[in-house]
């Protein structure tokens, strides 16, 4: 696992764009998809660092003789090949480990509630500093985010935000971050009926309700899901391998992963994005 990071952004100006696949379809684009944490808010960095612990606790807990070092590393494993999905997935996950080393479970959205306040202790004083003014949105997005957000809607595309995140919690962080009025009603998150949400299911209803080709879709995203899903459907997907504690560089780590899902291009952040958006356009 990365270490817990500082709460004070540290910036490190790079405009690194890695080509992966020089033959995607370029300037075609009439919507972009956005993933949310670590693609733009970084309200939530650190959570695999309340998640693991967390699970690793409820594994020791059905006396298994694994060391704790063990239990990290499978848990690791699991929690970020499902990150992208629901965060009930994860949550489900670990109740079929418990069930496998011979304990009784808990339902996984109790899992679900115990992590999530878990987290709250780690974010709140975030959320409250955004709430306040004493901290600016700028300080909590990817940098570079509004920057490109705003390039996006003047070139005339339209924007959508789908995260694993439950909705209420993504609408209340989108609007601190002043990222709402990019996506207005666009904004999907995980649901307790979590089978009525899925990110290839936004993907799908994209593709339908605005009569949508492929290679008319965007997609930008840190995780493994919603990579595949863009590719899947021949969208064009942009891996942000973002650092999340330092602000800037890139995540080998993330980088390695998004590459495995099928990513076209890499970039760290946003702070290119006037090189990335010429080559995505078609303008260089």
């Amino acid at each position: 696992m990365r270490g817990f990071g500082k709460d004070d952004p540290i910036m490190h100006p790079t405009d690194e764009l890695e080509i992966l696949n020089p033959n995607i379809p370029r300037g075609r684009f009439r919507s972009v998809l956005f993933d949310f944490d670590g693609t733009l808010s970084l309200i939530r960095e650190g959570w695999p660092q309340v998640m693991i612990p967390m699970m690793v606790d409820v594994l020791r807990a059905t006396g298994t003789r694994e060391s704790a070092t063990e239990l990290a590393a499978a848990v690791e494993e699991f929690v970020m090949r499902l990150n992208g999905r629901q965060t009930i997935y994860q949550m489900i996950q670990l109740a079929e480990e418990v069930r496998r080393r011979g304990g009784r479970p808990l339902e996984p959205l109790q899992y679900k509630h115990r992590y999530h306040d878990l987290l709250m202790e780690r974010i709140r004083g975030r959320l409250a500093a955004l709430a306040a003014g004493t901290t600016t949105p700028e300080a909590w997005t990817v940098p570079g985010s509004h920057a490109l957000l705003e390039s996006l809607r003047q070139r005339g595309l339209a924007l959508f935000l789908a995260s694993g995140t439950d909705l209420q919690f993504v609408r209340a962080e989108a609007d601190l971050l002043g990222l709402t009025p990019y996506f207005g009603p666009h904004v999907y998150g995980a649901l307790d009926d979590y089978e009525n949400f899925s990110k290839k299911m936004v993907i799908e209803k994209i593709l339908r309700d605005h009569d949508l080709r492929g290679e008319e879709l965007l997609g930008f995203g840190d995780g493994f899901v919603e990579i595949e899903e863009i590719k899947r459907v021949g969208g064009v997907a942009v891996a942000v391998a973002s650092d999340e504690v330092q602000r800037g560089g890139v995540n080998e780590w993330k980088r390695q992963r998004l590459i495995q899902a099928g990513a076209d291009l890499v970039i760290p952040e946003y702070r290119g994005r006037e090189r990335l958006l010429r080559y995505l356009f078609d303008e260089v």
